[in-house]
């Protein structure tokens, strides 16, 4: 895991296309109803795992896959900057440079599959302290489908509830596990206000109003907030995160990843 940094010699800052040190490994995962989901793992370097993110992504049919950009930065960074797994991977029928899952996009109900697919995989390889970090659409399938995964909670990024139903907050109420929700100021479909009212089913949740952010998050300002607000509920004791590193660091990340995925033997 890093030193804390700031801007100095020899270092340099962390930005949109900083990748930095981690295993990354292709994977895939196999659906209850047979389908093979294309994604990937990123670990630390080194060190233990203190935290495991699986990630589910904006609309599919809206441009939403496993590397839309908050999540491909989590990817990225987190790893080495919290000691953080990070879980990828495409829903059905969704395509990126990773590969094309099986299937077809389903409104969000076929998508309950995909979900305890990654969260088995996720049980399967030990990874610890698991959290669902649904954004947009990938909130809808978190709510709906993740309260009886064996996850210790969730972190929604600009959350819709298109799909999501009182019946499912409730639901998530029952469990006890905790909820966090980032509404940003400017949302396109579901701002701080209405956040509170129409969230108010779900009584353990803790809604973070985020000034200034729109529906998707452009802009490192608003990255680093997100990223922030994730490792402050699943890896608290790395806050605050470097927004410099090593610059040789950089190098060595960029030389690992030209190389290409990397395979655990």
């Amino acid at each position: 895991m890093a030193e804390h940094g700031t801007p100095g010699e020899g270092t340099v800052d962390i930005g949109a296309m900083t990748v930095l040190p981690a295993r990354r490994e292709p994977i895939e995962l196999v659906t209850a109803d047979g389908l093979t989901l294309v994604g990937e793992l990123a670990l630390p370097a080194s060190g233990p795992i203190v935290a495991t993110l699986i990630t589910l992504h904006p609309l599919p049919t809206h441009g939403g896959f496993m590397d839309s950009h908050v999540f491909r930065k989590a990817a990225w960074r987190l790893p080495y900057l919290a000691g953080v797994a990070v879980l990828r991977f495409n829903t059905r029928g969704t395509s990126s440079p990773r590969g094309r899952s099986e299937g077809a996009f389903d409104e969000g109900v076929g998508e309950a599959a995909d979900v305890r697919a990654a969260v088995d995989f996720a049980v399967a390889r030990g990874l610890p302290h698991r959290w669902l970090v649904g954004w947009s659409f990938g909130t809808e399938l978190a709510l709906m489908h993740g309260a009886d995964t064996d996850v210790e909670g969730a972190i929604l990024l600009s959350p819709p509830l298109h799909r999501a139903t009182t019946a499912d907050m409730v639901r998530w109420a029952a469990t006890g596990k905790p909820v966090t929700a980032l509404i940003p100021e400017h949302d396109d479909f579901l701002q701080p206000a209405q956040a509170r009212e129409r969230f108010a089913p779900l009584t353990q949740l803790e809604l973070v109003d985020v000034p200034g952010a729109k529906h998707l998050w452009v802009g490192e300002k608003y990255v680093r907030r997100v990223l922030t607000e994730m490792v402050a509920r699943v890896a608290p004791q790395a806050l605050p995160l470097p927004t410099a590193v090593d610059a040789a660091v950089v190098d060595a990340a960029v030389a690992d990843a030209a190389a290409g995925p990397q395979e655990e033997t």
